[in-house]
């Protein structure tokens, strides 16, 4: 009977997926909202209707969806891509990071936060969601300059936040020194690095030789499934490894016509149950805790984002209206975020509940909210025909 009511709820998943694909075309909402706030109506904090058995998948379901999001970030950085944009998208990913930890961090201190716990939650609000960007910028339809220089900030700014999370956890205290905290963090990236380009040497080489231009299903999901999992095994990124493979197959495998085309078509069932096991899980009571802090909190983000934006995109050269759409067009946040809280709340237990309570209510707001400013951004530009970012 167990299994019978998990299949069930699957299917009904799945095509409730489909319903929410359907409804944001409609309305024109981002299908990631719509499938967040299915999740969030059927889930604990609404109607309780998704058994447990199928919510503890959600780690798994996650890491897998991610991985693919990262297979395809990282072809966003091919040759061609960072010859035309690379000066933008390392710009623009590098000054939001800096601009959101200062401003954040500044205007907690300037409230009455301790300097350590500011810091922190400055760290955390670098965080973006690669999955909520990737497929908001797939449903739009758009390939542009403009799209093409998103992909590559999402695929990297992460890696920039992680860095400058790990600096901010030694600044705020952390009793174990520069050294150890360096060794974690070249460990964590520096290895999924390494194991990205161990498997994906080879795999540019290997695939797409049994049909011609094109790796099959096969290929695609057993090097999904191997990446994932020997990161885990290793302890290092899954998505720094998962951007890695992708980014060697894109600029290596040049018998490859449609490198990641079957990795496209595999994501949506699995970018359904993500999103919608995500809004199942999301802590709604969190939002009644914020108070002002958190309100300031969130506000202090936006204004970074958009800043960053600006300022990373003038250095970047890239010229027109664009400059004011990048900030806000990066704006979702996820788990990325609350894996860095837990982090945090661990070293600092003091800290972890008004850490924990922060990170779960801004990501609720801004995995919710996020996706459509995203989108409207991506249509905005479009509709103003803006002049792409310069070359570097």
């Amino acid at each position: 009977m167990e299994n019978a009511v998990v299949l069930i709820t699957l299917g009904v998943l799945f095509l409730a997926g489909l319903v929410a694909d359907q409804f944001g075309s409609m309305t024109r909402l981002p299908r990631v909202t719509m499938l967040l706030l299915l999740g969030l109506g059927a889930g604990q904090a609404g109607f309780d209707l998704i058994p447990s058995d199928v919510v503890a998948w959600f780690d798994a379901i996650s890491i897998v969806a991610l991985t693919m999001v990262a297979f395809l970030l990282g072809g966003a950085l091919s040759r061609d891509n960072l010859m035309s944009h690379g000066r933008a998208i390392l710009a623009i990913s590098l000054a939001i990071v800096v601009v959101t930890i200062v401003l954040v961090s500044g205007g907690l201190i300037l409230i009455g936060l301790p300097p350590g716990l500011a810091l922190i939650l400055g760290a955390i609000a670098t965080a973006t969601a690669p999955a909520a960007m990737a497929d908001v910028i797939r449903q739009s339809g758009m390939s542009n300059p403009f799209t093409d220089t998103l992909k590559g900030i999402v695929a990297i700014d992460d890696v920039w936040g992680l860095l400058v999370f790990s600096v901010a956890l030694v600044l705020a205290g952390q009793s174990a020194g520069w050294a150890d905290v360096a060794s974690g963090a070249g460990h964590d990236l520096g290895g999924a690095v390494i194991l990205g380009l161990v498997l994906g040497l080879p795999a540019a080489q290997l695939t797409g030789r049994l049909l011609p231009g094109e790796p099959q299903q096969a290929e695609a999901i057993g090097v999904v499934f191997l990446s994932a999992g020997l990161a885990l095994w290793f302890e290092v990124s899954f998505l720094v490894t998962g951007m890695t493979v992708g980014a060697v197959v894109t600029n290596l495998a040049r018998h490859h016509e449609r490198a990641f085309h079957e990795i496209e078509n595999l994501q949506w069932p699995f970018m359904i149950l993500f999103f919608l096991l995500a809004g199942a899980s999301l802590e709604v009571e969190a939002l009644f805790l914020l108070g002002w802090t958190g309100a300031i909190y969130m506000v202090l983000r936006v204004i970074a984002r958009w800043i960053g934006g600006l300022v990373g995109a003038w250095v970047g050269g890239v010229r027109g209206p664009d400059k004011a759409l990048f900030g806000p067009a990066l704006l979702p946040q996820a788990g990325v975020a609350v894996g860095m809280a837990l982090v945090a709340g661990d070293t600092f237990p003091e800290w972890a509940s008004s850490i924990m309570a922060l990170t779960i209510a801004s990501t609720v707001v801004f995995e919710i909210l996020g996706p459509p400013v995203t989108l409207a951004m991506i249509r905005r530009q479009a509709r103003s025909g803006a002049t792409p970012p310069a070359r570097s």
